[in-house]
């Protein structure tokens, strides 16, 4: 019988998926490659909801055939490795789109009116936190998005909606694409940094956006502004974001995710009031776990019964002679 790795399981659905190809199904509940490499060593498929694959791991794994993503993001896949060895990274491309844009726009909200940490204070019978007043109106309001994929497109729409003006910087897209639709395209990173009163990332993590957004670019950033990421950890310099909270150099941040993960209970950005975590839970909504599952089982089943799936972040592995 044909085997497939998991990370961790996946939603219901996808599980039913793997379940109704008959395959044999492995669930290492760790996403570290040496903690799944032996489960790996006799496995035609991976599917990685938390975790990694590495070059030395794929070269062990002789049999593996395809990997699997239950979203869009592959920073944690050795792309290049996998498509010089012909094996198709299957990705969930729009499953999600919605249930992150949505996530954003919550986390603009409660950072604006001071929800998260005025909720802790009441509960501590802080009645008079309600005299604070930093929480803020959002219409009329700057919305600086920095990339302009599916995610933050939808997000553009429900921010216009509540009368913001959007504002955007995404070197990949045409300004005529943007300006047609009635935001403002900027060419410069900074010029969005300096007059967005919420600044929402939206960008895969790359060499180029590491720590895209540091040091320097906080102290561009307005006093009172909002930063929100539900894009990757590594795109916010963390230490340098730990550093502007503390000394209020920003009104609020709010991220989804981090440089590490899964987060233990000492990292360093829980200390400060002014920044709503949550644990990577953006694309985790009902509706998209069971598509992204859905999708990514499908995908890793269909390439292991020889069919050259259509959704893969890298289609020249089928160039390999393996599929000649």
């Amino acid at each position: 019988m044909r085997k497939v790795v998991i990370s961790h399981r996946l939603h219901d659905d996808g599980m039913a998926v793997l379940e109704k190809a008959n395959v044999n199904v492995a669930i290492t509940n760790d996403g570290n490659p040496k903690a799944m490499l032996p489960e790996l060593l006799d496995a035609e498929g991976l599917i990685i909801r938390i975790g990694s694959i590495d070059r030395e791991t794929m070269l062990a794994a002789k049999k593996l055939k395809v990997i699997g993503r239950p979203g869009v993001g592959v920073d944690n896949v050795d792309v290049a490795t996998a498509t010089e060895l012909g094996i198709p990274v299957v990705i969930a491309p729009g499953a999600n789109t919605r249930s992150v844009a949505e996530h954003a726009f919550a986390f603009m909200f409660a950072a604006a009116k001071d929800m998260v940490h005025t909720d802790k204070e009441l509960r501590k019978g802080n009645f008079a936190i309600r005299n604070s007043y930093k929480a803020f109106e959002i219409y009329g309001k700057t919305l600086g998005l920095i990339g302009y994929g599916n995610i933050g497109s939808i997000f553009a729409q429900m921010s216009a909606s509540v009368g913001m003006k959007v504002v955007i910087y995404d070197p990949f897209i045409k300004p005529e694409t943007i300006t047609g639709l009635g935001y403002q395209y900027e060419t410069k990173l900074n010029a969005v940094l300096q007059m967005a009163d919420v600044i929402s990332l939206h960008v895969p993590l790359t060499s180029a956006t590491e720590n895209l957004i540091g040091e320097a670019e906080l102290k561009l950033m307005k006093k009172n502004a909002i930063l929100i990421n539900c894009s990757r950890g590594g795109i916010i310099d963390e230490p340098a974001l730990a550093k502007a909270l503390e000394n209020d150099k920003l009104h609020a941040a709010a991220t989804d995710v981090f440089s590490t993960e899964p987060v233990t209970v000492d990292e360093p950005l829980f200390k400060y009031d002014n920044i709503i975590v949550s644990p990577h839970m953006a694309g985790q909504t009902k509706e998209a776990a069971s598509a992204v599952a859905t999708m990514a089982a499908e995908g890793v089943i269909a390439v292991i019964n020889g069919q050259r799936w259509q959704y893969v972040c890298n289609p020249k592995a089928y160039e390999h002679p393996r599929w000649k």
